[in-house]
C-alpha cells in the first residue's frame, strides 16, 4: 500500500522501522547485509570528535522486504536510515570526496577488525574503491530507519557483477 504521495507505509505491512545495534562482529554482519547498496550524498557524513560519533544518513534498500515485495507483486522500497558508529576515536578515508552534495556514494559493506582490549577499526567499503576507517574504543554500531519507506525509483534490486 502507499499513501497519497506514493510512498509505502510501515503501518500497511505491520512492520516497524529497523533499529539494530551491533556490539560484536556477528551482529555487525547483519547490519552490513541490511545496509549493503545504501546510497548517500558525500555531504551526509559527519564526525563529532567531542561526542566520539561518526554518522551517515543513508537511503537504504530494504533487503529485508525485497522477497515479500516481489512475491506480492508490489514495488521494491528504500528507506532513509542513520548508520552511527559510537566510540569513534579517529576517522581516516581514502578516495572519498568530502562534503560534495552532488557526489553520490554507495555503501558495499561494514566490517570490523578487532584490536587489543576491545578496540578495533570499523571499515566502510564504498563502490569505486572508497574506504572509510573508523578507529573505535569498542564496537557499537547502530542502524536505525528514520523515515517511512518509499518506492525505489529504479524498481529493481541493486545488482553486483561477479
Amino acid at each position: 500500500m502507499t499513501d497519497e504521495t506514493g510512498d509505502a507505509r510501515f503501518e500497511d505491512g505491520g512492520e516497524a522501522p529497523l533499529r539494530l545495534r551491533a556490539l560484536d562482529a556477528e551482529d555487525l554482519a547483519v547490519i552490513s547485509a541490511l545496509a549493503q547498496d545504501a546510497v548517500l550524498p558525500a555531504s551526509e557524513m559527519s564526525w563529532s570528535r567531542r561526542e566520539r560519533r561518526f554518522a551517515l544518513l543513508l537511503n537504504r534498500f530494504r533487503w529485508e522486504d525485497a522477497e515479500a515485495a516481489e512475491r506480492r507483486g508490489r514495488g521494491l522500497e528504500r528507506v532513509q536510515s542513520v548508520l552511527v558508529i559510537e566510540e569513534a576515536l579517529a576517522v581516516r578515508h581514502q578516495d572519498v570526496p568530502q562534503g560534495d552534495a552532488d557526489t553520490v556514494l554507495s555503501l558495499l559493506s561494514v566490517d570490523f577488525a578487532p584490536g587489543p582490549d576491545g578496540t578495533g577499526t570499523v571499515t566502510l567499503t564504498l563502490a569505486g574503491d572508497g574506504v572509510i576507517a573508523i578507529d573505535v574504543e569498542a564496537l557499537e554500531v547502530l542502524l536505525k530507519d528514520v523515515t517511512r519507506p518509499w518506492l525505489s525509483p529504479s524498481g529493481k534490486a541493486p545488482g553486483h557483477e561477479a
